[in-house]
């Protein structure tokens, strides 16, 4: 597979910011070296440093690394330069707003690699991991999840007529054909194992009322129509095992680690507030 021409451009102009952070203070011209770059622009080298940031972010996407991959990405380099000392030659490099991007540019870089580098030093332990997994299960251990069946039609008649037969022995699974549900019509009205927070109120109300193997004996009106509800069975909520959720859990945690110590840190820093009369 070959990486179009196009879409290296969308992934040069992605690397615009890490660039600007190779190159050093904006504003700064490139070096006229031509020791380790890949070209000279006018008397301007561009740096190899460069092209092998951008090689290290196509190979982290999954781009092969191949001649025809590089030789685009010094083409592309080499127009950079050429767009660069263009817009050097009538000043926009020395406009304040122009600093003001690179400089924030520049900033973007610098979090986003002490980011990466403090989440790598920084992992949860195992000891963390099993303490949250167990926090969370703790916490599910106290809900339930129920099993129910239902019949859904247009109005309250018809609803009642449904439970009249239900106690004469029909079968609910047979009732269920002409419900006005399709996900479930067709499977004798199983909506599967869920939580009661999945369904309306007047719906998960009805349904938590039933002990096992009961049916309602009145319609229970939502915005949908009229149901008739079955509850098969009913459960304490079933944990996953830890092993399952670890790489989902190890992200959570590390996600409030920092931003517990990024709360320390504003909480530590001295921050004044500047006034209209002082600007």
């Amino acid at each position: 597979m070959k990486l179009s021409l196009n879409k290296l451009n969308v992934a040069l102009a992605v690397s615009t910011i890490t660039l600007m952070a190779c190159a050093g203070d904006p504003g700064q011209p490139s070096s006229s070296s031509s020791g380790n770059a890949i070209a000279v622009v006018n008397g301007v080298s561009i740096p190899e440093k460069f092209a092998d940031v951008i090689i290290a972010e196509q190979r982290a996407r999954g781009a092969p690394d191949d001649q025809n991959m590089k030789d685009n990405i010094r083409k592309d380099l080499i127009r950079r330069e050429l767009l660069v000392q263009a817009a050097t030659t009538v000043g926009i490099d020395k406009r304040a707003d122009t600093l003001a991007k690179q400089n924030l540019a520049r900033q973007n870089v610098l979090i986003g690699d002490y980011v990466q580098d403090w989440i790598k030093n920084n992992p949860p332990t195992d000891d963390e991991i099993k303490q949250e997994y167990d926090s969370i299960k703790e916490k599910l251990g106290a809900q339930k999840e129920y099993h129910a069946r239902h019949v859904l039609v247009k109005t309250e008649a018809e609803a009642k007529s449904l439970i009249a037969q239900l106690k004469k022995g029909a079968k609910f699974a047979t009732l269920a054909k002409k419900s006005l549900d399709p996900g479930s019509k067709d499977n004798g009205g199983d909506l599967g194992w869920a939580n009661p927070a999945m369904f309306v109120p007047p719906f998960s109300e009805a349904m938590m009322k039933l002990d096992k193997g009961q049916y309602t004996t009145e319609p229970v009106k939502t915005d949908f129509g009229y149901h008739v509800i079955l509850l098969e069975e009913m459960r304490e909520v079933q944990s996953p095992p830890l092993e399952e959720v670890k790489s989902e859990l190890q992200q959570r945690l590390q996600q409030k680690k920092w931003q517990a110590y990024v709360d320390q840190l504003e909480k530590d820093a001295k921050v004044s507030e500047v006034t209209e009369a002082a600007k």
